[in-house]
C-alpha cells in the first residue's frame, strides 16, 4: 500500500482524496489546534504533528520512507487578495516569513525524497521569477524535472471556481483531461437540498449565520452576483458578502470570505460553504465558527484530491513506465 505524508495539512481536503483511493496517511503536520482536531477525526493518520513545521528537521518521520508528500504552505505572501503582499515576487518567497514555509516544504521533501510530490499554491507563486526559483529549488532537493499542473476546479464539477498550480515531479493535467465535465454544477445545485439552518436537522455545522448589522439593511437590495462590501486601493480591489446566484457556480471559496444566501437574509453556513468545496456531509470541521470557515475555504477541494490521487496511483503502479503525459520542460 503506497504511503502518503501531508505538509500544511489543514483540515484534511488534500489527505482525504488520498485516503479515498487507497493510500495510508502515514503522517500530517499542521499548525493549528482546530484545524488538527478536524483533521484527526475524518483522516486519522498514523501520527499526527500538530505544531510548527519549522520545528521539525526530518529526523521524526525516520523509517517511513513515504511514496507521496503532499501539502499546501501558506498562500498570503503570493495571492493578490493579501493587501501586505510584497511588490518584488523573488522577496515574496525569500523574505516574507509566511512564504518562506514553502522553502521547509521543499526542505523536508529534500529529506524525505518521496517518489511523487504534488504542492498545491496559487497560481501567483509562479509569477515572474518565482517559477524559475521553485524549479532551481527543488532541484537542488534532488528533482530534475518540475511540472506546473494549473488546474481549474469547475472544469471537472465543481459548484464553485477555483484555479490553483500543483507543483509536482510529475505532470498529471493532460490525465485528467479525461475526467473535465461538459456541464458546470451550479450553487443551487449544490446546496438547495439542504433545509434551513433553522429547521430541525441532524447535519453538521449547518447552523443560521447571521449577516453583520451593517450589511443586513442590503441583502434586499442586492441581485443576484452583487456584494455589499468592497475593499482594496487602487488596482487591488476586491468584493466580499457576495449575495451568490443560485443558478452559476460560486465564486472562489476563501478561509476569510462569506457569501450571503440568495433565497434567505443570513450568510451561508460552513457546510453550504462545504458543498462548494465539494466536502461530503459526513466531513465535519472542529473549532469555532471562524475556525471553520477558515478550514473549509483554505483547503484543497476533495473532489481535486480525488483526482490527483488516480493520477498519482495511476503513475506508482505502473511504475511510471507506461507514462506518457510529459510535455516538453518545464512546464
Amino acid at each position: 500500500m503506497f504511503t502518503v505524508i501531508d505538509l500544511f495539512a489543514g483540515g484534511g481536503g488534500f489527505s482525504y482524496g488520498f485516503r479515498r483511493k487507497g493510500f495510508t496517511i502515514s503522517s500530517a503536520v499542521e499548525i493549528n489546534l482546530s484545524a488538527c482536531r478536524t483533521y484527526e477525526r475524518n483522516i486519522s493518520p498514523q501520527q499526527l504533528f500538530c505544531t510548527d513545521i519549522r520545528t521539525l528537521s526530518g529526523r521524526e518521520f525516520e523509517n517511513q520512507n513515504p511514496d507521496v508528500v503532499i501539502g499546501g504552505p501558506p498562500c498570503e505572501a503570493y495571492t493578490p487578495v493579501s493587501l501586505n503582499r510584497m511588490d518584488n515576487p523573488i522577496d515574496r518567497l525569500y523574505i516574507d516569513e509566511r512564504g518562506r514555509l514553502t522553502l521547509d516544504y521543499i526542505r523536508l521533501v529534500a529529506h524525505l525524497q518521496p517518489k511523487v510530490f504534488v504542492m498545491e499554491n496559487v497560481l501567483q507563486i509562479t509569477e515572474g521569477q518565482l517559477k524559475y526559483a521553485l524549479i532551481e529549488e527543488f532541484r537542488q532537493a534532488g528533482y530534475e524535472r518540475i511540472y506546473f499542473n494549473v488546474l481549474r476546479s469547475e472544469n471537472y464539477g465543481s459548484p464553485s471556481e477555483r484555479t490553483r498550480v500543483f507543483v509536482s515531479n510529475i505532470y498529471f493535467k493532460d490525465y485528467l483531461e479525461r475526467f473535465r465535465v461538459s456541464r458546470k454544477t451550479t450553487v443551487w445545485e449544490a446546496i438547495g437540498d439542504l433545509p434551513k439552518p433553522d429547521f430541525p436537522h441532524d447535519i453538521p455545522n449547518h447552523s443560521w449565520v447571521d449577516i453583520p448589522k451593517k450589511f443586513k439593511k442590503r441583502w434586499e437590495k442586492l441581485r443576484f452576483g452583487q456584494s455589499a462590501l468592497y475593499f482594496g486601493k487602487g488596482k487591488k480591489v476586491f468584493k466580499d458578502y457576495t449575495k451568490l446566484h443560485p443558478e452559476k457556480i460560486s465564486p472562489t471559496v476563501k478561509g476569510s470570505g462569506r457569501f450571503l444566501h440568495p433565497y434567505q437574509p443570513r450568510l451561508l453556513s460552513v457546510r453550504e460553504q462545504a458543498r462548494l468545496m465539494t466536502y461530503p456531509d459526513h466531513f465535519i470541521f472542529e473549532g469555532g465558527l471562524n475556525e471553520q470557515y477558515n478550514q473549509v475555504g483554505e483547503s484543497v477541494q476533495p473532489l481535486i484530491s480525488t483526482l490527483i490521487a488516480t493520477a498519482v496511483r495511476e503513475y506508482l503502479e505502473n511504475g511510471n513506465k507506461n507514462w506518457d503525459f510529459t510535455p516538453s520542460f518545464p512546464r
